[in-house]
């Protein structure tokens, strides 16, 4: 049984192959499978530890395409239903060199397509982490099947990880998105989110105080990714700021996926010692926090998200030479 599984999207992204242009403007476009959850699960396994997908897509060319290659990835597939009807989600990225991206959605069965009967207890007990993200919590079905798995996880004592994004073109309402979104915290054991949402989510600028807001409503570890300039880290007993790495980066997509399965396979690692995420040390948090910086700005040296990825042996490596 896979040691993660994420829930949520799964699809195919065209990036423009033009930079700083509108997607309206964009001339040409790179195909790259992606989707948030999808990404973290092919990352985990590049980063050595046993992954799975709960998701949907549709059955035709593309969700073909994606469903092998996941397989193609090692990541177990058990949980990647192929619905009838549902056309494969694809997400238009237009590129700009500030690390923001402009999304366009084409889909006509919402972006994950999973219902409450897709998720199997079974298949969840066996694992050590869930991870989803926030748009899964958009489409009423959907939230109600990752309600569901969150449930499970809570009560088998599975770490739970939420990364929670704002999509404007996906929501109807922005105070309905930020109670949705804001609702997916429940139960959550860690929480990255990043800068650019970070005062939406919670109406706060301040990093200690919103992360007080987390800390207080029970999640143990809240990280906060800042791009170049690193990441800031809390947890009831130790807070601090890990500066970013520098590489010569070409995008960004995929970037805070493989920081957060960085965070997962290292938070893995204390676990199996005993060690739960809010009896982390500074030290600890810190040494955390540095790979996962590492991790997604590996990342951003090439395009696309899934093709982008870098393997443990690489993010090793690099480290290394950094301290040299």
């Amino acid at each position: 049984m896979p040691e993660v599984i994420c829930l949520g999207e799964l699809l195919i992204d065209f990036c423009s192959s033009d930079a700083d242009v509108s997607l309206g403007e964009a001339r040409t476009f790179t195909r790259s499978p992606g989707g948030a959850p999808a990404n973290v699960a092919v990352a985990v396994r590049r980063l050595g530890r046993s992954a799975g997908f709960l998701g949907a897509v549709g059955d035709d060319p593309f969700g073909d395409f994606l469903a092998s290659v996941l397989a193609g990835e090692g990541v177990e597939t058990t949980g990647l239903v192929r619905q009838a009807g549902m056309r494969t989600p694809l997400a238009f990225v237009a590129r700009r060199s500030d690390g923001i991206c402009d999304f366009c959605f084409y889909h006509n069965a919402g972006l994950v397509g999973l219902t409450a009967d897709d998720i199997d207890e079974t298949y969840l007990t066996g694992a050590s982490a869930l991870h989803f993200g926030s748009i899964s919590r958009i489409d009423p079905v959907a939230r109600a099947a990752t309600d569901k798995a969150r449930r499970i996880a809570t009560d088998n004592g599975l770490i739970i990880s939420y990364d929670p994004n704002y999509r404007p073109r996906l929501w109807g309402d922005e105070n309905e998105a930020r109670r949705r979104i804001r609702e997916g915290f429940e139960q959550a054991t860690v929480t990255k989110i990043s800068q650019d949402e970070w005062a939406f989510i919670l109406g706060e600028e301040d990093f200690s105080d919103g992360a007080r807001q987390l800390l207080d409503s029970g999640v143990e570890l809240v990280v906060r990714s800042e791009g170049a300039d690193g990441a800031s880290f809390a947890t009831t007993s130790a807070a601090g700021h890990v500066a970013a790495v520098n590489v010569d980066s070409v995008e960004f997509t995929g970037a805070g996926d493989a920081f957060d399965a960085s965070l997962l396979v290292d938070l893995l690692w204390f676990r199996a010692d005993g060690v739960s995420p809010s009896e982390l040390d500074e030290s600890q948090l810190r040494w955390i926090i540095r790979r996962a910086n590492a991790v997604g700005a590996l990342t951003t040296r090439c395009a696309g998200a899934i093709p982008a990825l870098p393997t443990r042996d690489q993010v090793d490596a690099f480290l290394d030479d950094e301290q040299r």
